[in-house]
């Protein structure tokens, strides 16, 4: 077993905090020489509310963009990114799955990127990644009263 993970994936929301987890993941892939994935999952909440046919695919391609961006951001600040994966569904387990799937040696997540009341509604992804993922989950916090530019 290695001391150092060999797979580190990223999971991001675009939000301030999933931009420091970025720098952060950034920093232990280059430190430990491990390859580094990039998820973003858009949230597709079909069980609680109907959809027209068209907004699953303005979902996809809009998360597909989020991905992208944050895939382009993480190069730009000289990071390299082994592969990029879009998932539809809830995020946790869509973060979970993948990291599984993988076999990653641990998941890098921002602390928060929900607003209050979605976070009261339907629970926060950082916590159900940390309760429920195969491997060990970097949670990194924005330092109280900062955010990342």
């Amino acid at each position: 077993m290695a001391i150092f993970p060999t797979r580190v994936l990223l999971a991001t929301d675009g939000s301030p905090d999933a931009t420091l987890a970025a720098r952060s993941a950034i920093e232990l892939c280059e430190k430990t020489g491990s390859e580094l994935h990039v998820t973003h999952v858009g949230e597709y909440l079909a069980t609680y509310f109907a959809y027209t046919e068209e907004e699953p695919a303005e979902l996809r391609r809009n998360a597909q963009l989020l991905l992208e961006g944050q895939a382009e951001s993480i190069r730009a600040a000289g990071g390299n990114v082994a592969g990029t994966h879009l998932r539809l569904g809830r995020p946790a387990e869509q973060i979970i799955d993948l990291s599984e799937d993988l076999g990653a040696g641990v998941i890098v997540v921002g602390s928060r990127g929900q607003g209050a009341l979605r976070r009261a509604v339907l629970g926060s992804v950082s916590g159900d990644v940390v309760r429920y993922a195969p491997c060990p989950v970097f949670v990194v916090r924005a330092e109280r009263g900062t955010r990342p530019t």
